[in-house]
């Protein structure tokens, strides 16, 4: 009982941690109608520094890493990500009136990682003084990249079966034509070439703005020695692009609620529910990872939180590239106006709090 009393206090004092009040605030800004814009490039900006600083972090501490002790959470970051895009597939996809392939593309971003709900979490990490592995940040790709995948392939091959079906249809409708007869008597189809090629999926995503950046920055941090660097400019301006981002994003969660309309009850509450399920997934994941190689709680968190995101800059053009049927008002506005909010508001502190929960028992 002390245990759950314990995980309440701590849960509620996140909800007032100053990360999570310019989120509030945001929000609150935009209900009022307030004519408050925060440009787009300032945003985007704010967005690279956060992951700069991160991936400068990771690469940092992965130069002095032991590199065994990361390969069981990015094997678990991996699974977690191709294991949602198959979850959202056969619940959210079999519900009435969704259909499938906007089902998929739901799933794949809410299995990608969103880099600002990532940065968020970190800071507020530091804030309750919560010791996490560095290179915990790393794991972000590992996730990201493999649930794109998942999706698009998905996404590829149920298609596929679908035009399959409808050329038997026709084939039954036209199966006296004397050629191509099949052993069944049905006109054979040509589906050479059709597979579905992998390298441009990943190529995409790799060149998507948010990992571009968090890749750079682990790259500087392995290659070279940044710490001056990190340590008196990135490093001093985290927490304050920190909450100027929040601030834009409760602004756009705001914004986007309408566009639930338009994709219906079913997203919104697959939206909902999906963060949370992710993370305790994940965070499960991460207590094994714990209890086998020593992994920090700190980490388990981390790789809870990125498993409760959905991506926000990168994911979006990914799908839309490589799934161009799917509707994107499905899948960015149930992310944006719900999936995101909760995975800040509510994912954040309720896996920091069950985590310093586990840790004072």
């Amino acid at each position: 009982m002390d245990f759950f009393s314990d995980f309440l206090a701590l849960f509620l004092a996140k909800l007032q941690s100053p990360t999570l009040g310019f989120l509030i605030g945001g929000m609150v800004v935009a209900a009022v109608n307030s004519r408050l814009a925060i440009p787009d490039a300032i945003y985007k900006f704010i967005v690279f520094m956060l992951l700069i600083r991160v991936g400068l972090s990771g690469g940092m501490a992965i130069r002095e890493a032991n590199l065994l002790q990361m390969l069981l959470p990015a094997v678990f970051a991996m699974v977690t990500g191709i294991a949602i895009v198959f979850i959202g597939r056969y619940t959210l996809g079999l519900l009435p009136n969704v259909k499938t392939v906007d089902a998929i593309a739901t799933a794949g971003l809410f299995g990608a990682v969103s880099g600002s709900t990532l940065a968020a979490a970190l800071s507020l990490m530091e804030e309750e003084n919560i010791l996490y592995e560095d290179w915990a940040g790393a794991l972000y790709p590992f996730m990201d990249i493999p649930a794109l995948v998942t999706a698009i392939v998905l996404a590829s091959v149920y298609l596929s079966k679908q035009r399959d079906t409808a050329h038997q249809d026709l084939s039954k409708q036209d199966y006296i034509s004397k050629k191509g007869i099949t052993a069944r008597g049905y006109p054979k189809r040509d589906t050479a070439g059709q597979g579905v090629k992998i390298w441009p999926i990943i190529k995409e995503s790799l060149q998507g703005s948010a990992l571009s950046a968090l890749l750079l920055g682990l790259a500087l941090g392995i290659l070279t020695q940044p710490g001056t660097v990190y340590t008196d400019f990135f490093d001093k301006l985290f927490r304050g692009l920190l909450s100027i981002l929040m601030l834009v994003m409760g602004m756009e969660a705001t914004a986007r609620l309408g566009e639930l309309r338009k994709v219906g009850l079913w997203y919104a509450l697959y939206a909902f529910v999906a963060p949370l399920l992710h993370g305790f997934i994940a965070f499960g994941f991460g207590m094994i990872a714990h209890f086998t190689t020593g992994f920090s709680y700190g980490g388990v968190v981390i790789l809870a939180v990125i498993a409760a995101s959905s991506s926000d800059i990168s994911g979006p053009p990914t799908l839309r590239a490589g799934i161009p049927s799917a509707n994107p008002s499905a899948y960015i506005g149930s992310s944006t106006a719900v999936g995101t909010p909760v995975a800040l508001a509510l994912g954040i502190p309720l896996f920091i709090g069950l985590a310093q929960a586990l840790m004072g028992n």
